[in-house]
């Protein structure tokens, strides 16, 4: 049934079919669907509409419009303080956009109407830096918001016939200009992923290109893979910007971005365990047909399996209550499913085509046409080594010392995860932007001329039913908070007020975050003189600190149902493909083992050697589906050789022999895989540099500890019991029988 399968995808006459239908289904698509980066959406919310802050954030919209919208915060400043001259620029500008206001603007404070010792009275203390903030409305595309920054700077550099938004930012002699806040924050980061795409996309290409050239040194071989990759692509991407145009989906660029990573690593793999088995199978037999329809039996199962392993995994984010998780599971499931469906058709057709010239100049043929090339040579023939003499060694290793294999693997492991326990998070949203970066910039300089919460305020909003003047008080008492300003009435609801409260510290910092929960119990105290249970919507937190609360709160959610969920998957999948309940146990334990590791030895390379404080909270949860679903991958590929093998050879063997054999293709692929997830540590966003690199080192891990020694050595110790319950080898059914 698989041969004919074979037969229908990469015939002699099918294969040109499989061939042109790809070619069509990919132009088809391209011509008539939209491409997925013009429908990514930048500000796609991660919260849900009944997450606290969310609530918080509409009701002051509702209730409190003038104070409605997010800020730009225009920061004005000179290191030896600002002039006359800077404050008349100030003046200036303000006067051009009250009369000729940016798209969605909202409130501006009219400076321009100011006698300057009025207007110096807004700048700091010692008279270095203004900020001058300019509101917009709060569903302003990002697109808009970014025109509105280009704007901004032409009006500043056409009054001052300058460009202080390219003086660096300490230089005493010139004013420098930044755009901050919620706005500056918005419009960089987006501009960061944007930029991100194309030397991205550049970088996988070459990187896959390089290793393939290096390790196989045929230039034909290393093109095919990247054929089945660009394929699937192409396939993909419409498809997402087709979903997305009809509202079934949300993309981003951070999405975007990792799922061009993933094809190229996760599809190069599957490409190259389906080459690997035709090479072997060319050496075998002289008909190419032939060999591509037994190799085509040998590996589709398991790439099928290990495609599908890691469609579910990936798919199982659509339980993630917090937006980026949830928008990161059909681009990647998709794209998997496809690139493996193009692993399986696409791929064979172009090797059928192509032949044994796909190999050239080291190209495979059995002994007879061996023999007949060296005579038509001229040369005395010899027959390469098919040997595999590291993976033989690490073969016999593991079958004559599996205690020690299995001690100093787990040993090394466990050391890397016990380092996992120290690791710190961070929700700070600027942290994972370059130190150069404009809003980062300015960020920097209120923080150290005002108060750093100034950047973001916190609103609270109470109902009150009458007068607390106490309330302001105990807000103020609260840690962190630098000061609270006078409370704000609503405009149509009398018995709410608005009170903004600044902190003294880093409003996206992790310990800012963690006053919120005091800043309620606080407000609720006051309300109900001590008897919170009577304060059920009465209070109300929004800002952006209050919207980092809320992330966390969601990710911890997602953490503790998500990955219990995709163990739950993989192990289901792994006992049906397997039919063993000691194997499914101790290849999951592995992987976990593994990915403990890779968290640790990050922390230590990031914390320790390139000084990073603390990880992105995302981070453990991404990484944790990639390294779980792609770190099975190379045990269902070892794992399948093992089994197979094991029906016509002793146990012990069998086991020499499928490490032998699957480790030069699984330590291609490995390194292939770590290699484009290490790219991203090259991009000037940390959470995406945090990702890759602790992804690729566990990646790593699996394909140099876990896969040619810990699970091997294993399998060795439990023996016959490893495939319980399934039955044993038939070679060992066979001794058995004499035995008995």
């Amino acid at each position: 049934m698989i041969e004919r399968l074979a037969g229908m995808v990469a015939g002699r006459r099918t294969r040109w079919i499989t061939l042109v239908a790809w070619i069509v289904l990919a132009g088809l698509l391209t011509v008539f669907l939209p491409a997925v980066g013009d429908k990514e959406v930048s500000n796609a919310p991660n919260l849900e509409a009944d997450s606290p802050s969310v609530v918080a954030d509409q009701l002051i919209k509702d209730k409190f419009p003038s104070s409605s919208g997010i800020p730009a915060l225009v920061v004005w400043h000179r290191e030896g303080g600002l002039t006359e001259a800077d404050y008349a620029l100030i003046q200036k500008t303000t006067q051009k956009i009250v009369e000729n206001p940016l798209k969605e603007q909202g409130e501006v404070i009219p400076l321009h109407q100011m006698s300057l010792p009025a207007l110096q009275k807004f700048a700091s203390e010692d008279g270095t830096t203004l900020v001058q903030p300019i509101q917009f409305g709060e569903a302003t595309e990002t697109e808009v918001l970014k025109e509105n920054i280009e704007s901004i700077k032409a009006i500043i550099g056409e009054a001052s016939g300058k460009e202080p938004f390219s003086v660096p930012i300490h230089d005493a002699a010139e004013l420098s200009v930044r755009v901050s806040g919620p706005v500056g924050i918005s419009v960089d980061a987006t501009d960061l992923f944007k930029g991100a795409d194309v030397s991205l996309m550049i970088a996988t290409v070459l990187i896959v290109l390089v290793l393939l050239l290096l390790i196989y040194r045929s230039p034909i071989l290393a093109i095919i893979p990247l054929i089945g990759v660009g394929f699937a692509y192409a396939v993909t991407g419409p498809l997402l910007g087709f979903m997305a145009g009809e509202g079934w989906i949300t993309v981003d660029g951070q999405a975007i971005s990792i799922m061009t990573v993933l094809l190229f690593g996760a599809g190069t793999d599957y490409c190259l365990f389906f080459i690997s088995h035709f090479r072997q199978e060319l050496t075998r037999e002289s008909d190419k047909m032939k060999a591509l329809k037994r190799s085509f039996k040998d590996a589709s199962g398991a790439i099928a399996m290990s495609g599908f392993t890691v469609v579910l995994s990936l798919l199982a984010l659509l339980a993630a209550k917090y937006g980026a998780y949830d928008r990161f599971a059909v681009p990647f499931s998709l794209s998997i499913l496809i690139m493996g469906i193009a692993s399986l058709t696409l791929v064979p057709a172009l090797l059928s085509i192509i032949g044994r010239a796909s190999f050239y100049p080291f190209i495979p043929r059995t002994d007879a046409m061996g023999h007949a090339h060296a005579d038509k040579k001229g040369k005395v023939y010899r027959k390469p080594n098919s040997e595999k003499k590291l993976g033989s060694k690490i073969g016999n290793l593991v079958i004559t010392k599996p205690w020690m294999v299995v001690i100093t693997s787990v040993l090394i492991l466990g050391i890397f995860a016990s380092f996992s326990s120290q690791i710190k998070f961070t929700y700070d949203l600027l942290s994972s932007f370059p130190k150069d970066m404009p809003s980062r910039e300015g960020f920097e300089v209120i923080s150290k001329s005002f108060t750093p919460g100034d950047l973001a305020p916190i609103t609270v909003v109470a109902a009150t039913d009458g007068a607390v003047p106490e309330l302001a008080e105990k807000l103020a008492a609260v840690p962190l908070v630098d000061h609270v300003q006078e409370p704000q009435p609503s405009v149509n609801d009398p018995n709410l007020l608005s009170y903004t409260v600044i902190l003294n510290t880093n409003p996206y910092s992790q310990e800012a975050m963690e006053t919120i929960p005091l800043l309620r119990a606080a407000t609720e105290a006051a309300l109900t003189n001590g008897n919170v249970a009577e304060a059920d919507q009465k209070v109300w937190i929004a800002g952006q600190t209050a919207t980092q609360y809320d992330s966390k709160v969601l990710t911890d959610h997602d953490n503790n149902v998500i990955i219990p969920l995709v163990i739950g998957l993989i192990m289901i999948l792994l006992f049906a493909y397997l039919r063993s309940i000691t194997a499914t146990l101790y290849l999951i334990g592995t992987v976990l083992l593994s990915y403990a590791a890779a968290l640790g030895l990050g922390w230590v390379i990031l914390h320790y050697i390139m000084g990073v404080d603390a990880i992105q909270g995302a981070i453990p949860l991404y990484a944790f589906v990639f390294l779980i679903a792609l770190g099975e991958d190379y045990n269902i590929f070892m794992i399948s050789s093992i089994w197979k093998k094991s029906k016509t050879l002793p146990l012990k063997q069998a086991i020499k022999e499928g490490v032998s054999e699957t480790g030069g293709v699984i330590t291609s692929a490995g390194l292939i895989l770590a290699a484009t997830f290490a790219v991203l540590a090259t991009l000037p966003i940390q959470v995406l540099v945090q990702f890759g690199l602790i992804t690729a080192i566990g990646v790593l891990m699996d394909t140099f500890i876990v896969r040619p020694f810990l699970v091997p050595a294993i399998t060795t110790l439990l023996g016959k019991r490893a495939f319980w319950p399934a039955k044993v080898s038939l070679v060992e059914e066979t001794k058995q029988k004499v035995k008995g």
